[in-house]
């Protein structure tokens, strides 16, 4: 069985699962419900004709150009789980069936569907690869097969479940947004560093509104965190590639020096609650900008396309010079002052040596 499994690289591990997957599947995300996001929030403010009139039809939903994007987000996330599990052809091909299945059969917690349902599919796949004379027939026939009947089995109990979850941080951050400001900027914050997916994770569990704003700060704290404090052995090119790329690129030297990371961790747990009882953040956009933070601009550009959604729902009248200082303030001012402050009290400490932080 071992030197079957090998063969057919199929790698039983939390990395390849808890990482490699996680992480294609949030990539998956991006090029799909994110981009749609975008493209529609671009053509409403615009008032770009061809990005907002319907393009499609089908079974009597209107699409537009966004739209579309969005709606191949199941799709876009298997095939992406299954690029990254080493599927061939074949098996990569029909991961599209079987995200579209795990997706819709998920409902809100479809995220979290997909990316077990592929696993498995994906897993049964590479299994049967090239191993009869009908391969053409036989393999997507067993992924398609397997995928769609686990779809069936388990989309529906782990979507409810995903959103469960979700739902229950978002309550009791609405109950206690203080401590659970601090608690999710925290946890969001510090998987976005590690060489995990912070962004499948908010997707996953649905995480927005006061949530999802802690979520964004904690994110913020760490990219712009580590940038700010970085910058004498770095540079503009570390400031960027770290301030607008992704913080996981310390994740070397946190290893080789945990302490590294307490100044950005110490500044999401001040910028989380800010953002939840000051400046009543809230993430109301696509849940995946949640754990994006400053990486591309997305957690920003989410908070925003929330407040334009709210103002089309009737929810919200207008976006004041109040909403606009507290993002600038969490997103960027607060995390550099505080990583500042927190990291020169580490480095009088001795805790933290010039060069600790040089990236490679």
């Amino acid at each position: 069985m071992k030197e079957f499994l090998k063969r057919k690289d199929i790698e039983i591990s939390l990395k390849r699962y808890g990482i490699d997957a996680l992480g294609a599947m949030a990539q998956g995300l991006f090029c799909s419900l994110l981009i749609g996001t975008i493209i529609n929030t671009i053509g409403t403010q615009f008032r770009i004709p061809f990005l907002m009139k319907t393009v499609a039809t089908i079974s009597g939903v209107d699409y537009t150009v966004g739209g579309l994007a969005t709606a191949m987000s199941g799709p876009a996330m298997a095939v992406a789980i299954g690029y990254a599990l080493k599927c061939p052809p074949l098996v990569l091909f029909s991961m599209i069936t079987v995200g579209f299945a795990s997706n819709a059969l998920g409902g809100a917690g479809g995220p979290l569907a997909v990316l077990f349902v592929a696993i498995i599919a994906a897993e049964f796949g590479k299994a049967v690869s090239k191993e009869t004379k009908v391969d053409i027939l036989v393999t997507p026939l067993v992924t398609i097969a397997v995928g769609i009947f686990f779809s069936w089995l388990i989309a529906p109990p782990l979507g409810k479940a995903a959103m469960s979850i979700g739902n229950l941080i978002m309550w009791a951050t609405e109950l206690q947004p203080f401590l659970m400001g601090i608690l999710v900027s925290v946890v969001v914050g510090m998987a976005l560093t590690l060489p995990i997916s912070s962004a499948a994770i908010c997707a996953a569990l649905g995480l927005t509104g006061l949530a999802g704003g802690a979520a964004v700060a904690g994110c913020c704290a760490q990219m712009v965190g580590f940038a700010v404090i970085s910058f004498k052995e770095n540079k503009w090119g570390g400031l960027v590639s770290q301030g607008i790329g992704t913080s996981m690129l310390q994740m070397g030297n946190i290893i080789k020096n945990p302490r590294v990371w307490i100044a950005p961790t110490l500044a999401s747990a001040i910028t989380g609650p800010i953002a939840t009882c000051v400046f009543k953040l809230q993430m109301n956009g696509a849940p995946v900008s949640s754990g994006m933070g400053t990486c591309g601009l997305v957690g920003q550009i989410g908070v925003y396309t929330g407040w334009v959604k709210e103002i089309s729902e009737g929810t919200r009248y207008a976006i004041t010079a109040f909403d606009w200082t507290g993002l600038v303030l969490i997103s960027f001012v607060l995390p550099a002052i505080f990583s500042l402050i927190i990291h020169l009290v580490v480095v009088k400490l001795g805790w933290v040596k010039e060069g600790d932080l040089k990236l490679q």
